[in-house]
């Protein structure tokens, strides 16, 4: 799979998600900012609801921003078969038989990318999953507990 087109779909899944907040953004300000939000006694709190909602989603935008510029100058890494996981790699890992793709980013885990057909889910070193995949090489297997079960863990493939 294309490091470069996947990183490109990142990249407009989150500059999409980044527009809808903009919108949002306005909408809330405007909210916050109209006459009819003034507070017509002092239990009146619209207004100021309305402008907490706003700056909320003014941060938000900003760490999405953030993201994209990220991802932009983000260097991809071809992994070799025998090489451990890390930043950038794409993780074919089978859970209890069942296979699904990850790729490992700096940010924005759980953002789910269909590429090639393919569904595959964003997530970050940090993260549970992410933890015990950092440094682990294609064909480990391993167990872990998981909400009172156990789970059997493949790493398929690492590129």
């Amino acid at each position: 799979m294309e490091k470069a087109r996947l990183i490109k779909q990142i990249v407009a899944s989150l500059t999409e998600s980044l527009g809808v907040l903009e919108k949002a953004a306005r909408a809330s300000h405007a909210e916050a900012t109209h006459e009819s939000s003034k507070a017509e006694s002092k239990y009146d709190t619209r207004g100021l609801e309305a402008a907490y909602l706003a700056g909320g989603q003014a941060r938000q935008a900003k760490e999405i921003l953030d993201s994209i510029k990220l991802y932009e100058a983000l260097t991809t890494h071809d992994f070799a078969a025998d090489e451990p996981v890390d930043l950038t790699a794409l993780v074919e890992l089978e859970t209890d038989g069942a296979r699904s793709t990850y790729f490992i980013g700096p940010k924005n885990g759980g953002l789910e990318i269909e590429c090639q057909r393919k569904e595959i889910m964003v997530i970050t070193p940090q993260s549970p999953l992410g933890q015990n995949l950092m440094g682990r090489k294609a064909g480990q297997r391993w167990t872990a507990k998981l909400g009172g079960s156990v789970v059997k863990y493949h790493i398929v493939s690492v590129s």
